[in-house]
Parts: structure tokens; C-alpha cells; sequence
């Protein structure tokens, strides 16, 4: 069945020809070629069978299937020999290009014999002299045959290299990839990177390159000292051959380079990204390639003992490590021998061999912002970073570590956690006994101390109804087992848990249709469930008898936070006195009883409770009095969280050194426990700010990478997409244009974000990110794309059309740049309409008029209504944001607009109606002063004036006139590198007298 329309006529058959040229290669564009070849046959005329027969032929070719293109290329020589005079110039320059393209796709075939290579060169060679054209193609492509065999290519080089190019010459970007390429099969990595320079550095390119020599280049930029080079050239050129079948080969030794730098986890990571080669890729001499990159990789995992890991591979079955290397090593050992057969040589086997048999190059190279290992990738990987300090071993007879586990609970102690997580692996168990000891207690009460374990964790990660609900089913099970003291505590739990529950996840339909009011009413609502669980607390208290002190001392400081969380939600005053109050209650009980935890805890209480209250001088004192407590008393596991909130504190006084110092103690300390008991998450986010204020940025960067992942380690899911967008966006900021988007596609990748299981808006904020990493990387069709998708997603956004907004005038930019003007207005429109409903003053004003520029700079004086066009809707938007009183954060919407008439008119020729509006332009701005950053705008006006005025309009005078008083009032008023423009105009103009 045809997967498009089928064109009438040869009209429309060309349309559709240019239409599928925009596709990516791959079988959607190669099947719509294979269709438009059937529709040509059925013309009369044989032009049209020809131009889809070339385009058929670069879909097999750039679609890896090296099988059919010379089928088609047969048939494309057959009818120029029969009828010549249908190829023009151009086609007859493409079809005698195409020969390389046969003897590349027939080298990639181990079914075709030698003796067919060498008489598909000579038949090359002979058309070539017959028509007259050089011979440095088929020299080419007889060295590249001699390299393939394994012949001794000396001569073969010298006969290619050392001709005159022709215009069927390869390109610049491909033939010093083949140059570079010789003198590393020499074993001389230095002259191949000199080689290569041209292409590395970005100043040629073409289809294939720079992606081709990226990927070849990596290991000696390594084996030379050069990893930091290394590192950015493979984000830049994976990027560049990620999931095309036509270049498998890149992505394999990609791969390599992963497993030879101690990213194994990030190979994985990337393998399964392209999975779909496993199937896709046709050519053998491709297949090869890849599945040699491939069995690096899996190599390196498993002498790293993580075979048993899953890994993405072959359609059909599930895949680990083991197998699937054990399968791959056996299709490519067979591909090798079959060329190594063919060519009569043991080349392919022995190139195999050479990388497989390589070591690794470094132990560890930091590629991504998400740096991870085999254990963070591991299905059942460890809930927080690996402590430095030596850990208690949890005890292997089961009494023990039940005993271990409450004690350490009971204490505060973060060893509790390892103790709980055993725990509850062995009563997990199908064959667990448990131990008829009365000092261990009966299995429902062992039960019970694993829910109320879950249930705390839940409450750290803000999961307030499941916390809620465990702890219920915790308290009946104490019942259960004879500990009342233990119930209280659980269902004290319950109630400050059940209080913190969001309105919007327990008040139902109801409330959600109550609107604004209910919201406002939020914090009232939650304040007043606070004081309602404290209050219940308080009589608990009262009606329980037998608590011991810690389980005293432990509802005494649940009393305390409910009131400290009310205080919070409220910031009223009235609220402060009773939090002071509970936390003198807790900290003179936990002193009585000794119980240095709960005092340190109370101690916190304080400060925290006077920096919420506002008088932070006194919650610094505070702080400094606890952090000197805990040095000489203990518990040193609270010495982190303590320092941590010292450099918050710092923050908010406005002495990031000071927070800095504090936070990077805190980091210190915290080393020595696992990062979940300490507040390591928060840590390194607050040293991320302190950072930034100090202008550390690529530090502040680090640190926000590594709260996120350990916020992903511990669950907190939602919380780590949001500080890894947070680093996305400042990557972005700082021109970390392939670390953005490396982060982004790996986040992007997840099996959670795959599976649709994150918040939608979240992995859309991270989608348009990407997008403008992409804009900003200067891939313009990949971002446009990204752009249309999300405009067309945020369009049934009812509840946030202002995001719409500003994502659909964003998408018209990007379509105007791309010259689809058409697309751009719809867009625009768009974005009107949205604007409309919640209003996007500045992004959109600064939108529209940049389409407009756009339209008039490519298309002149026929653009030019449609500019205008869009310059009246600015003028518009500007028009609402006056009456509205808004007041634009960059420049003023008005001068900015009149600006742009200016420049549109110029671009499209209209010169008097430009000068007009340049000159609004300057009036509305007004004359600099010496403190005004309007300084540069303005210089810019008088700038494009004076070259409407005075090289278009020819009418030198006036405009030097113009120049020269700016100029005199600009440097007067100290603004002297606003003036550099200025007065290279006005020398230009004195030349051109």
C-alpha cells in the first residue's frame, strides 16, 4: 500500500521528490522512493524516471543497504547509454560520482568476489577516460580497495594522493579522513590528528564527515594526551551518527571508546539508544564495524563482573551482558572470516582482533554531567553513594541484626538503614524462619519496624499519604505484638503525616472546582490539620502511660515539628513562642535522660525556628552553639545537616563565602555516612547556589549533577528531573552546548520518561531545553522539529496557555529561520492566541519581530508585507503591555519595534520608510546619558540610520553629520566602545565621497 499520495503528474512527482529529501534516511524515505520510481514509470517522459532513480539509489546508500544500490545504478547506466541526451550536466556529473558509490557498496559485500571489485574499478577507469574526466577518482577508490584487502598500500597512496583533484573528487572533509586513516594504520597518531585537523576543527564538512573522522579520532586523541578533546569530540560526533544505519560503524567505535574509558554504564546506556541497528543496518562490512564496537563494550562489562546486567540487542528475546556478547562475537567472528575468505587475506580477522584485544586507555574519563557505574545502572542498584568511612558490618546471625537495627534506630544512627534493608531482604524471603528468641519479639512486631522504616522514608521523600497509610499499618501491628508505646509514636506519625498531605491529593473533585479561593485557603487549611495533629499529640501523650524515655523524648520532638511545620506553612508570628516552647520542652527532657540525639535535634529546632521567624543573626548563634556541641558531644552524624543549615542561613545574609565555607565542611563531614542519613542531596544543591553567587559556575555545575543523581539513587524521582533540568538550563548558559544535550538525551532516554510515568510538564520542560541546545549547537532541522512537536503538545494545555505561548512564537523563529514563513505565521498565530488568554508580552513582542526580520532579510521587497504584517501584531502586543502597565525586563517593546521597521524597511529596500522609523526610534530612546545602559541601543540606531541615510540613500553629508555628534556625545559621556561602529561608518562614508 503507497505510504503517500500518489502524484498526478510530474508536477507533483517533483514536489514529492523534494518532500521525501527532507526525510531522515532510513526506510520510511527509502519505501516512498521505491514508490515514486513506480509513479515515474508510468509517465512518458524517461526525466522523471531518472531523477527517482538517483533518489532511490542515495536511499539504499544512506539507508545501509548496500545490496540494491548497484541494482539501480545498473539500470541508471543502462539508460544513459541508451538515450544520453535526457542527462543534463548535472545529472550526468551525479551518475558518474556514483560509481564510488558501487565500489564502496560492492566492497561492503562479502559475496562479491574479488575479481568483480577489479573489474568494476576498470570499468570505472574506462568510462572515466572515455568521457574525458580525470582518473584521481578511480585511483581513490583502488587505494581503498588495496586498504580493505590488506595490501601493502604504499604505491596505491602515492598513486591517489599525490594527483590533481577533480571535480568527481570526494570532498576535502572525506579524503583527509582516508589521508588520516593511512597514517594511523601506520601506527603514527600524531601526523593522522595533523591530518585530520581541518575536519576536527569544523572547517570542513559534508554527509558523512565530520561524524566519520570524529569517531576514529578519539583513541589517538586519548593514546596522545589530548582526553579533554577526546571528550568533547564524542558528545559533538555521537551526536552526529547516533541511530543511522549508514553509519553503525561510528556508533561502534563510540561504544569502544566508552568501554576503553571507564564509561562502561554510559555504553550500555548508549547501545540501548540504538538498539534498532541490530536490525536495521544491511551492510555486512557495516555490521562488522558495529558489533566489534559492540563486543568491546560487553567485554569490558563483564571482566568487570556485571555480565548478568541486561543489555539491548537483537529483536525477539530479553538480553544480559553474557549472551548477548556471546552472540555478537559470533556474527561478527563469522563476518570477518567471510571477507578474510573473499579477499584471500586474515585482515578483518585480525583488525577484530587488534581492538578487542586493546586495554583500557584511562580508568576513568568524566564524558557527560551524568557521570554513573555499573552499579547505578544495575536493577537493584544501592540506594546511596558507598560511605568513605568503614562501615559497622551488619551481623550475620539474624537475633543480632534485629537487635543492631533497633538500636541503631533508636540512636538515630544512619547504620539503621543498612540494618532495616537486610532485614528486609532475609523476611522477604520464602524460606525465612524467624527466631523463637524473647529478645527479639515476635515476627509481627519485626514486621511492624520494617513499615514504620518504609513509611519514615516515604515522609524524607514527601510521599505523605503512602507515610500516612504504612504508618497506620504499623501501629495496628504493634497492637498486634504488645507494644503500645510503639503504636503512639506510629500513629503520631500518622497524624503529622495525614496534616502534611497537599489539598489537591485528598480534598478531590470538590475542592479542585472551588478555584482560587480554595488555593489561597491552602496554607490556612494546612495550618490549621497542623494544629489539630498537635493537639491529638498532646492528649496522646497525656492518655499513654510506660513510654520509655526515647519513645517519650520521640513524641515530644513529633510535637515539636508539627508546630515547627506550621510555623512554616504560616510565617506568623504568633506561631513562633509555641515552637520555642516544644523545643525547650524536648531539649530539657532529652537532657534529663541523657538522650544526646533529641538534644541536638531541639538545638536544630531553635535555630531553624529563628531563621524562619526572621532574626537570623540569632539563628547563626544558634547554629554555631550546636555545631560546637556536637563536635565535643556528639552525635557527629548530625554535623553535616547542622553546617548545612549554617550555609543557608549564610545565603539568605547575603555572604556566599561564608555559606560556601560552611556547605563544603558540611560535604566533607558527610563523607563518612551514607549521603540519605546526612542530607548530601541538599548539601550539594545549596553549594550549587553558593557557587553560582560566587561565579563558580562549572562548579556550581558538579554539584547540582550530583544532588540530582543522588536524589534518582533515593527515589526522590521527580526531584532529581527537576535539579538535572535546573543543570541543563546552566550547562546551556555557559555555551555547554553538547554537555546539554548529552545530559538531556540520556535523561530523555529513561525507562520511567520512555514509559510516560514522570510529570508530562517536567519532561516537556526538558524536551524544550533540548530544543534550544540544539538551536544553540546550530542544528536547525532538529530543532525545529523538537519545536513543532512541543507547540502541537502544549496546544491542549487549557490549564497553562501561556507556556503554549511562548513555546509556539519560539517555534515560529526557528520555522522563519528555516525560510518556512508559511508554517512560521500559523505558529505565530498561535502563539496570539494563546497570548490572548494569559498574556506573553516581551517573548512575544521579541518573537514576532524577529520573523519579521527574518521574512524581509530572505525574501526583500516581496517579503516585506507580510513583515509588516507581523510587525502591526507587535505593535499591538506592545500597546496591550502599555495599558496593562507592564514594563519589559530587556528592551522597551516600543523602541524596539520601531527599530525593526526600520531594519525590515531597509532589508526590503523601502529606504526613506526605514529612515522615518529609525529616527522614532531614536526619539522614543532619548539621548544616553553617562550612567545609561541604553548606551549601545541607541548607538546601534544612529549606526543604522547613518548606512540607510548615507550609502542607500546617498546622502553622505547629513548622515556624517548624524555620525559625528554621536560619536562627540557618546565619548564625552565615557561610552567609547559604543562608538568603534560608528566610526568605522563615518570613515567609510569619507572614502566613498
Amino acid at each position: 500500500m503507497p505510504t503517500t499520495p500518489q502524484p498526478q503528474n510530474t508536477d507533483e512527482l517533483y514536489q514529492a521528490l523534494q518532500e521525501n529529501q527532507r526525510r531522515p534516511y532510513g526506510r520510511t524515505r527509502t519505501v516512498t522512493a521505491e514508490e515514486l520510481v513506480d509513479v515515474a514509470e508510468r509517465f512518458a517522459e524517461l526525466l522523471p524516471v531518472v531523477r527517482t532513480l538517483l533518489e532511490l539509489q542515495e536511499a539504499y546508500t544512506y539507508g545501509s543497504e548496500p545490496r540494491k544500490s548497484p541494482v539501480v545504478f545498473a539500470r541508471l547506466l543502462t539508460l544513459f547509454d541508451e538515450q544520453p541526451d535526457v542527462f543534463d550536466d548535472r545529472l550526468r556529473h551525479l551518475l558518474f560520482w556514483r560509481f564510488k558509490w558501487v565500489a564502496n557498496a560492492l566492497r561492503a559485500l562479502p559475496e562479491i568476489p574479488l575479481a568483480s571489485l577489479r573489474q568494476w574499478l576498470t570499468e570505472m577507469r574506462d568510462r572515466y577516460e572515455k568521457a574525458g574526466l580525470g582518473l584521481h577518482p578511480y585511483y581513490g577508490q583502488a587505494y581503498q580497495l588495496a586498504a580493505h584487502v590488506g595490501e601493502d598500500t604504499t604505491l596505491a597512496y602515492e598513486l591517489w594522493a599525490g594527483r590533481t583533484r577533480t571535480r568527481l573528487s570526494d570532498c576535502e572533509a572525506c579524503e583527509i579522513c582516508e589521508r588520516a586513516l593511512y597514517h594511523l594504520t601506520a601506527g603514527d597518531d600524531e601526523r593522522a590528528l595533523r591530518a585530520w585537523e581541518p575536519v576536527l576543527a569544523g572547517k570542513e564538512s559534508c554527509q558523512e564527515e565530520p561524524a566519520r573522522s570524529l569517531s576514529y579520532a578519539l583513541l589517538p586523541l586519548l593514546r596522545t594526551g589530548r582526553s579533554d578533546r577526546a571528550r568533547d569530540l564524542h558528545l559533538a560526533g555521537y551526536r552526529g551518527c547516533r541511530r543511522n544505519p549508514s553509519m553503525s560503524g561510528e556508533v561502534g567505535r563510540h561504544l569502544e571508546f566508552c568501554a576503553l574509558t571507564g564509561n562502561e554504564a554510559r555504553g550500555l546506556e548508549l547501545l540501548a539508544e540504538n538498539r534498532s541497528l541490530f536490525d536495521e543496518v544491511d551492510s555486512p562490512l557495516d555490521q562488522l564495524d558495529f558489533l566489534t564496537g559492540v563486543e568491546v563494550l560487553l567485554q569490558r562489562v563483564e571482566v568487570l563482573r556485571h555480565g548478568g546486567l541486561p543489555a539491548a540487542g537483537y529483536a525477539g528475546r530479553t538480553w544480559t551482558v553474557t549472551g548477548l556478547r556471546a552472540e555478537v562475537g559470533r556474527r561478527a567472528d563469522d563476518l570477518a572470516a567471510r571477507f578474510d575468505a573473499r579477499n584471500g587475506t586474515t585482515t578483518h580477522t585480525d583488525r577484530r582482533r587488534t581492538r578487542l584485544d586493546r586495554a583500557p586507555l584511562l580508568d576513568t574519563l568524566e564524558l557527560t554531567l551524568r557521570t554513573r557505574s555499573l552499579d547505578d545502572v544495575a536493577p537493584a542498584a544501592p540506594v546511596a553513594a558507598a560511605p568513605a568511612r568503614p562501615v559497622a558490618a551488619v551481623p550475620d546471625a539474624l537475633p543480632e541484626l534485629v537487635l543492631r537495627a533497633r538500636a541503631a534506630d533508636e540512636q538515630g544512627h544512619p547504620d539503621a538503614r543498612s540494618c532495616w534493608a537486610r532485614l528486609r531482604t532475609l523476611v522477604a524471603a520464602r524460606d525465612y524462619t524467624h527466631p523463637d528468641d524473647p529478645a527479639v519479639g515476635p515476627l509481627v512486631r519485626l514486621r511492624a519496624d520494617l513499615l514504620t522504616d518504609e513509611a519514615n522514608r516515604a515522609y524524607e521523600r514527601d510521599e505523605f499519604a503512602d507515610a500516612a497509610a504504612l504508618h497506620e499499618e504499623a501501629a495496628a501491628l504493634y497492637d498486634d505484638a504488645g507494644a503500645p508505646g510503639d503504636a503512639v509514636l506510629a500513629r503520631a506519625c500518622v497524624l503529622l503525616a495525614t496534616a502534611e498531605i497537599p489539598a489537591e491529593d485528598s480534598a478531590g473533585p470538590e475542592a479542585e472546582a472551588a478555584g482560587p479561593e480554595a488555593e489561597a485557603a491552602g496554607p490556612e487549611a494546612k495550618a490549621a490539620r497542623l494544629t489539630a495533629a498537635h493537639a491529638s499529640m498532646v492528649r496522646m501523650h497525656e492518655e499513654t502511660p510506660g513510654l520509655t524515655p526515647h519513645q517519650e523524648a520521640r513524641l515530644l520532638r513529633l510535637r515539636a515539628s508539627a508546630l515547627a511545620q506550621r510555623l512554616q506553612t504560616t510565617g506568623s508570628q504568633e506561631h513562633v513562642a509555641p515552637v520555642f516552647a516544644e523545643a525547650d520542652l524536648l531539649r530539657e527532657f532529652a537532657t534529663r535522660h541523657d538522650l544526646a540525639v533529641q538534644v541536638s535535634i531541639a538545638h536544630l529546632l531553635r535555630a531553624t525556628t529563628h531563621a524562619i521567624s526572621g532574626d537570623l543573626p540569632t539563628a547563626v548563634t544558634e547554629a554555631d552553639a550546636l555545631l560546637e556541641r556536637l563536635r565535643t558531644h556528639g552525635p557527629a552524624w548530625h554535623l553535616p545537616r547542622t553546617c548545612a543549615l549554617r550555609g543557608r542561613l549564610q545565603l539568605v545574609l547575603q555572604d556566599p563565602e561564608a555559606a560556601y565555607t560552611a556547605l563544603a565542611e558540611g560535604l566533607r563531614l558527610a563523607a563518612d555516612w551514607p549521603a540519605e542519613a546526612v542530607g548530601a542531596t541538599r548539601l550539594h544543591a545549596d553549594l550549587a547556589e553558593a557557587c553560582l553567587r560566587l561565579g563558580r559556575p562549572d562548579e556550581a555545575l558538579r554539584h547540582l549533577t550530583r544532588s540530582a543523581e543522588l536524589d534518582l539513587r533515593h527515589g526522590s524521582r521527580t526531584d532529581a528531573y527537576c535539579t538535572y533540568s535546573n543543570a541543563a538550563q546552566l550547562s546551556l548558559d555557559l555555551g555547554r552546548v553538547e554537555d546539554c544535550i548529552a545530559l538531556l538525551d540520556s535523561l530523555l532516554a529513561e525507562p520511567e520518561v520512555a514509559a510516560g510515568e514522570l510529570d508530562d510538564r517536567l519532561v516537556a520542560q526538558l524536551r524544550l531545553t533540548r530544543a534550544r541546545a540544539l538551536h544553540a549547537g546550530e542544528d536547525l532541522k532538529a530543532a525545529t522539529a523538537e519545536f513543532v512537536a512541543l507547540a502541537a503538545e502544549s496546544a491542549g494545555w487549557d490549564d497553562d496557555p501561556g507556556s503554549h505561548a511562548m513555546i509556539a512564537a519560539e517555534t515560529a523563529v526557528l520555522l522563519a529561520e528555516s525560510g518556512e514563513f508559511g508554517r512560521a505565521r500559523e505558529a505565530a498565530g498561535q502563539a496570539l492566541a494563546a497570548h490572548a488568554r494569559e498574556p506573553r508580552y516581551e517573548h512575544l513582542s521579541n518573537s514576532l519581530r524577529e520573523v519579521a526580520r527574518l521574512q524581509a532579510q530572505q525574501q526583500g521587497a516581496d517579503g516585506l508585507p507580510d513583515a509588516l504584517a507581523l510587525l502591526a501584531d507587535a505593535g499591538r502586543v506592545a500597546d496591550e503591555a502599555r495599558t496593562a502597565g507592564y514594563e519589559a525586563h530587556g528592551r522597551s517593546l516600543d523602541t524596539a519595534l520601531a527599530y525593526e521597521h526600520g531594519r525590515v524597511n531597509a532589508y526590503a529596500g523601502a529606504y526613506e520608510d526605514a529612515l522615518t522609523a529609525l529616527e522614532k526610534a531614536l526619539a522614543l530612546l532619548g539621548e544616553p546619558g553617562r550612567e545609561d545602559d541604553r548606551a549601545g541601543e541607541w548607538a546601534e540606531c544612529v549606526r543604522l540610520a547613518g548606512a540607510v541615510e548615507g550609502l542607500y540613500l546617498e546622502r553622505p553629508a547629513p548622515a556624517l553629520a548624524r555620525l559625528d555628534a554621536a560619536i562627540t556625545r557618546l565619548t564625552a559621556l565615557g561610552h567609547t566602545a559604543e562608538t568603534e561602529s560608528l566610526v568605522s561608518l563615518a570613515a567609510r562614508l569619507r572614502d566613498e565621497e
